[in-house]
């Protein structure tokens, strides 16, 4: 049995486990995402299984769709079951509606959802934490055995001067609800046509301009969207981040967090182990943008 069989199966046992105490069948229970978050569809349901030691971070996110959904912004919903959440094993498994057939938002659709978003007032219920863009990633890099030590120092030599950078910025004029990881996957669309939010564990207080840098940076350092759309989302949104003075540094430290993802998968998968050394390539300059990175 590889190391994935065995996560898998791990995931499946802890699922089994809160699906009993949760008045849940798990008996047809798929996985349909593994890693340190594993996502099985349940018929009608889905059970998210987080991470060790997640158990607050997973209420939190129960907290932040019933808010959302009740502040008018059409987000994934708990699913009315007797216990919506049960800790595991020092990990929480969280229940939800399963949201029927749907597509990735267009750039127009993210973009109106992310202005409704940004004009939320911060709930009064619950706290939201503050947006650390680089927390976690020390870790990373420091803990990865498939690093070589002449990567790992420029990683960690890189990841010192942004966050210098960041923190010279300074506090932000616009501290707002943002989502943490917008995309055009994050935002859903049904076949009735209304977006819906979802992958909440990001959602945190900072930098309205950080929702906005994964959509720039594919035009402007990928070339993953037509100039069209990306003035379409620009457009919608009502501001172009490329002329924010802190984009290039917030698309450095968005495209490291995409360098360290792959990292963190490079032990079990040899296609994100390449992404590693490609995109390191790409981070120190040997390769010019616009860069092709596969999606892992």
């Amino acid at each position: 049995m590889n190391t994935s069989e065995a996560a898998e199966l791990g995931a499946r046992a802890i699922l089994e486990q809160a699906a009993a105490r949760s008045g849940v069948d798990p008996t047809h229970a798929e996985l349909v995402r593994a890693g340190s978050n594993s996502i099985f569809v349940v018929d009608d349901l889905v059970g998210r299984v987080g991470k060790v030691g997640s158990a607050d971070s997973a209420m939190r996110e129960l907290r932040i769709s019933r808010w959302l959904n009740a502040s008018g912004l059409p987000t994934v919903r708990v699913a009315d079951v007797p216990t919506p959440i049960v800790v595991v094993n020092d990990r929480p498994v969280t229940w939800w509606e399963r949201i029927p057939a749907h597509r990735a938002a267009s750039t127009t659709e993210l973009a109106i959802v992310l202005r409704r978003l940004h004009a939320l007032a911060t709930p009064t219920t619950f706290t939201l934490p503050e947006h650390e863009p680089l927390a976690g990633l020390r870790g990373v890099i420091t803990s990865a055995d498939e690093l070589g030590d002449n990567d790992r120092a420029w990683l960690l030599e890189h990841l010192d001067t942004l966050s210098s950078g960041y923190l010279a910025l300074g506090e932000p004029v616009q501290r707002k609800v943002i989502h943490g990881d917008a995309w055009q996957g994050n935002v859903v669309v049904p076949l009735d046509g209304v977006p819906i939010v979802v992958d909440l564990d990001r959602v945190s207080l900072g930098r309205p301009a950080w929702d906005l840098v994964q959509v720039a940076a594919d035009r402007t350092d990928f070339d993953r969207l037509s100039e069209a759309d990306y003035r379409s989302f620009v457009d919608a949104y009502g501001a172009d981040v490329t002329a924010d003075p802190a984009f290039r540094l917030l698309a450095d430290i968005q495209e490291l967090r995409w360098v360290v993802f792959a990292l963190s998968q490079s032990s079990s998968s040899e296609n994100a182990a390449n992404q590693v050394r490609h995109r390191l390539a790409c981070l120190r300059g040997e390769v010019a943008r616009p860069w092709h990175w596969d999606a892992l």
